[in-house]
């Protein structure tokens, strides 16, 4: 089989392909590898540029062939763009460490790569390593149910050495073959003499040269003077800018930074030609045209689940109105990781019988992620029924503080909490919640606040003081308090 496809200009378009993994996991260094392995590398430059994308040139087969990275975006390219019908990304890689295996956010990059259903490749990196385990991260990578191709799946999984430089050349082939098998078989249906479709993948305003955007071509030809739409935001082409400077035109796998727009548009946003943008989605590997204000997705609301076990998510999802989207669910405690994809797919967090830690309460805060825990499933159905109904605020919960207690008072027919705030604050008149050994003791309010002889309203970060709670909740020293909305 010729994997070399082309369209019907005899144009190589090239693949598109954002890097995912674990912080440290060796992605800028593998980045940096592929750069020096590029047969252009003289005339393009290193991999990471300003514009957040770039091009390397190789030979594929006997032929020149170009892959397009996304450095910055990430994850963006497989879950807010997604949900506009269309990744920016045709390619995932996967970059595990063959020393450190699978962490939360390879965690995170695998269920996004999963729910953006786009062919990825697994990367094990640092295989110069002495302490590598590439076996036993393989098997990590089996409990999360990626179906590698060893063992009978659809998921490559190369090893390579971006310090030696072993197996990078035969990494820039894989990614070609994976992406031409996967035109031919029509997944990647777009042509550069169709209408034009970008994805914003970066945006910001310049001081100097005014509104730009970092924008990936899917679909069509992008030419200077052009006239330019996304949504409400409209311009015309001033200045194309690629990782090896200006250019007079991009088509489809280009990454180019555009000026000339009259106002910043908003990362995931398609651009098109017309006042009236059409946005290309899949439809069983074909394509399938539609309004923007559109959408196949009815969905109210995303939802991340973490139930004690499968006999909950089940009961759960079945009494759950249509409108509300699963895009991950599982048994366990709340982790990082499950924020970290909530953030990434704009989800909420919702557990029930399951513990969450402080500090992933207090990531949650920081992260701005709306986390729910429930330990009686009929509350959960009727606050989300509720929601679908536009009845309720009430799921915006925002976490006010954190404090531990130190110390245990007695006062007439209570007691007092001796506390220190660790974060935020604690004020007269908040929810809280106890937690004991990452599990949630009860519920009650702050009914006062002494702050040495003193009443105060409130205590802030790094102070101490004594609260009472009504209804009482017999905490002990080490419990920790979380102030909630």
């Amino acid at each position: 089989m010729d994997t070399n496809v082309k369209n019907a200009s005899n144009t190589f378009y090239p693949p598109v392909v954002a890097v995912l993994g674990h912080v440290d996991h060796g992605k800028t260094t593998l980045l940096d590898a592929i750069r020096k392995t590029s047969v252009a590398v003289r005339e393009h430059g290193g991999i990471t540029q300003k514009i957040g994308a770039s091009q390397v040139e190789v030979n594929h087969e006997g032929k020149s062939r170009k892959i397009t990275f996304i450095d910055t975006p990430g994850h963006q390219a497989f879950s807010n763009m997604r949900g506009r019908g269309v990744a920016a990304a045709d390619i995932g890689l996967l970059i595990i460490s063959s020393v450190d295996g699978v962490m939360p956010q390879t965690l995170e990059s695998i269920n996004l790569l999963k729910e953006s259903k786009a062919p990825f490749i697994v990367v094990l990196t640092k295989m110069d390593d002495p302490k590598k385990l590439p076996e036993k991260v393989k098997q990590q990578l089996t409990k999360e149910d990626v179906q590698l191709e060893e063992f009978g799946g659809d998921v490559p999984l190369i090893e390579v050495s971006a310090k030696t430089g072993d197996n990078i050349l035969k990494l820039l082939d894989l990614i070609i073959l994976v992406y031409d098998v996967k035109r031919e078989a029509n997944f990647y249906p777009f042509s550069e003499n169709g209408k034009l479709m970008g994805i914003v993948i970066e945006s910001s305003l310049d001081q100097r040269s005014g509104p730009k955007a970092t924008v990936i071509i899917k679909n069509g030809r992008l030419k200077l003077k052009d006239e330019i739409y996304s949504k409400d935001v409209k311009g015309k082409v001033r200045n194309l800018i690629a990782d090896k400077g200006n250019i007079k035109e991009a088509t489809v796998g280009d990454a180019v930074e555009i000026l000339g727009f009259e106002q910043v548009p908003p990362v995931g946003s398609i651009i098109s030609n017309t006042s009236q943008p059409e946005e290309l989605t899949y439809q069983d590997n074909s394509l399938k045209v539609m309004s923007p204000f559109e959408t196949e997705d009815t969905h109210m609301l995303s939802v991340v689940l973490c139930a004690d076990n499968q006999g909950s998510v089940e009961a759960i999802k079945g009494s759950i109105s249509e409108k509300i989207k699963f895009v991950l669910e599982k048994t366990g405690d709340i982790e990082v990781s499950d924020i970290l994809f909530a953030k990434s797919t704009g989800s909420i967090v919702l557990g029930f019988n399951v513990k969450i830690r402080p500090d992933v309460a207090n990531l949650a805060r920081t992260e701005k992620v709306l986390v729910k825990n429930y330990t009686i499933i009929y509350e959960m159905i009727d606050e989300l029924s509720d929601f679908v109904q536009g009845k309720l605020d009430a799921l915006k919960e925002e976490i006010y503080g954190i404090a531990k207690i130190l110390a245990s008072f007695p006062f007439e027919k209570t007691k007092v909490c001796g506390i220190k705030v660790s974060e935020g604050r604690i004020a007269r008149g908040d929810k809280v919640r106890l937690i004991r050994n990452d599990d949630i003791v009860g519920e009650s309010k702050v009914n006062s606040i002494r702050h040495g002889k003193e009443q105060v309203s409130k205590i802030e970060t790094g102070e101490e003081g004594g609260i009472i709670l009504s209804p009482f909740l017999d905490f002990t020293i080490g419990d920790v308090l979380i102030s909630h909305s």
